[in-house]
């Protein structure tokens, strides 16, 4: 027998970004912000020689620029990150179904979903998958889509949703074996069902139907490392842009399966992460608009209101 043929693939992941689009200060170094976040990419872009770049869900929400232009100005943001392809969130949704197939239609990328369905003839409104081919590596890509949608979906009475993990496990199995005869050597599954649902769902899945990895979203879950429940990798990088999941994999094409991997939450920060000049003058000509509409005081307080951390309750909230 002669030697494997296998291949390597760097995969970087993002997930609930929610429009931390802007880079801040911590001590001496610019922390996050997607435009060093897209100067990231590219380097690895130039770096490596294969290299993929996903979101599985929530690029909308948590920014004035995204709730102002309704995410028309996430999608151009996005863009210029040239995903391969991206996964819905439940935020997604949150400007409404017609909405959101407007925005597909500015996106320069695929958004994928197997759970959103006309309930009149159970037409998906999403491809449910998506496989390119990456350095002669054949990736096939399925996205999936959390519970919290039936909710924002409810006042749209002709979209049905698949929420159960042992329905949408279901759905995985049918994609899958659709295209069991195609030579698929990595499938990945897109997801936004919190890192416990992801695991469930690991469980469920038949090793027959060969998926590799789930890179998930929706519960902000910082990992030192990936899990891995029935054989199957689960990741997921946290929340917003200070950090970007990386897998370095190497793929062994004769049996279609991961023979190599390391996976490591990069910090995204101006010590080895470029800007994008770009990008960053998109995001401050909306930045810049938005400060002249909502920048103006409108009332003072008697006493400085402090907001040292997310988690905690203070008078401004948590």
């Amino acid at each position: 027998m002669g030697e494997k043929d296998l291949r390597k693939l760097t995969l970087l992941h993002s997930n609930d970004m929610h429009g931390d689009f802007m880079s801040e200060k911590i001590d001496d170094r610019l922390v996050g912000g997607v435009s060093m976040l897209s100067g990231y990419i590219d380097k690895v872009r130039n770096e490596e020689e294969n290299v993929a770049y996903v979101i599985a869900g929530d690029m909308f929400r948590g920014s004035i620029i995204d709730s102002e232009y309704k995410g028309i100005s996430t999608i151009e943001i996005v863009n210029m990150l040239s995903p391969d392809v991206v996964t819905l969130g439940n935020h997604e949704v949150d400007y409404g179904i017609a909405h959101l197939l407007f925005i597909e239609k500015l996106a320069k990328f695929p958004i994928i979903n197997c759970n959103l369905y006309i309930k009149t003839n159970y037409a998906r409104l999403f491809k449910p998958y998506f496989i390119e081919e990456v350095g002669g590596i054949k990736i096939l890509y399925i996205g999936i889509l959390t519970e919290d949608v039936i909710a924002q979906t409810k006042q749209e009475s002709l979209i049905g949703s698949i929420v159960d993990v042992y329905e949408a496990a279901q759905q995985v199995g049918k994609i899958c074996n659709t295209y069991n005869k195609t030579d698929v050597d990595l499938t990945v599954l897109l997801t936004h069902i919190g890192h416990e649902e992801d695991k469930k769902l690991a469980s469920v899945l038949d090793p027959s139907w060969g998926v590799d990895i789930i890179i998930g979203g929706h519960s902000h879950t910082f990992m030192e490392q990936p899990e891995c429940i029935n054989g199957i990798l689960i990741a997921q990088a946290g929340t917003g842009s200070d950090q970007v999941g990386r897998f370095d994999l190497v793929i062994d094409k004769d049996n279609n399966c991961v023979h190599e991997w390391e996976w490591q939450a990069v910090p995204i920060d101006n010590s080895h992460c470029p800007i994008d000049e770009e990008l960053e003058d998109i995001i401050l000509n909306y930045h810049d608009k938005t400060h002249e509409k909502f920048a103006r005081i409108i009332t003072r307080f008697s006493h400085t209101l402090t907001h040292p951390q997310r988690n905690r309750e203070t008078e401004l909230g948590n």
